[in-house]
């Protein structure tokens, strides 16, 4: 269970940045025993790897603080993100399977590649309302928005990576609030739209 709370939370921080995630995962399985992945999910703690993560990162930091830039990044990274989210959710899940001390569910035993599915969609929901709000905020602030909207979303997805695994169900509650407040705004918006005066 706090598995699935931890895959949910590493997938919707993947949906904001594909490589902070694996990146957390990766260097807390190689250099501390917080985490404890299988031999198929070897590879986040190798060495190359993590270098590769990291430049990245830098890469994506920089590139989705510049207007315009973010949209197309936004673009690029529509196959990136659901697939990291796939993979830190699968790599949680297997790392709980791994640790004898913990039960885990034998459905999700039986079938591993439902972990790998629902980090796919987590991260994809997640990159997909990104991507929609990021064109508006620029348009809307004139360019200025998008490095402030972009920490924000970078500070975001390290709390939310560290959380899932520090603290899972802290994390679905952040989850649930984030969801509840988002869905208060909408109505809020579209009761507003209807109001407005034709």
């Amino acid at each position: 269970m706090l598995a699935t709370l931890t895959g949910l939370g590493l997938s919707t921080a993947a949906g904001l940045n594909a490589y902070i995630p694996m990146l957390v995962v990766g260097l807390l399985a190689r250099f501390t025993d917080l985490v404890r992945l299988p031999a198929e999910f070897g590879w986040l703690t190798n060495g190359w790897i993590l270098a590769g993560l990291a430049a990245l990162l830098a890469a994506e930091v920089v590139l989705d603080k510049i207007p315009a830039v973010d949209t197309v990044n936004d673009a690029v990274q529509t196959l990136v993100r659901p697939a990291a989210g796939g993979a830190v959710f699968a790599a949680t899940d297997a790392a709980e399977r791994l640790d004898q001390r913990i039960e885990t569910s034998s459905f999700m035993q039986e079938h591993a590649w439902v972990g790998w599915v629902l980090g796919i969609a987590v991260a994809l929901t997640v990159h997909a309302i990104k991507a929609s709000a990021r064109p508006l905020i620029d348009a809307g602030t004139f360019g200025v928005g998008a490095p402030v909207v972009s920490t924000a979303e970078d500070t975001a997805s390290v709390g939310m990576s560290l959380l899932a695994i520090l603290a899972p169900v802290v994390a679905l509650l952040l989850i649930l609030l984030t969801v509840w407040t988002a869905f208060r705004l909408l109505r809020r918006k579209r009761r507003a739209g209807r109001s407005a005066p034709t």
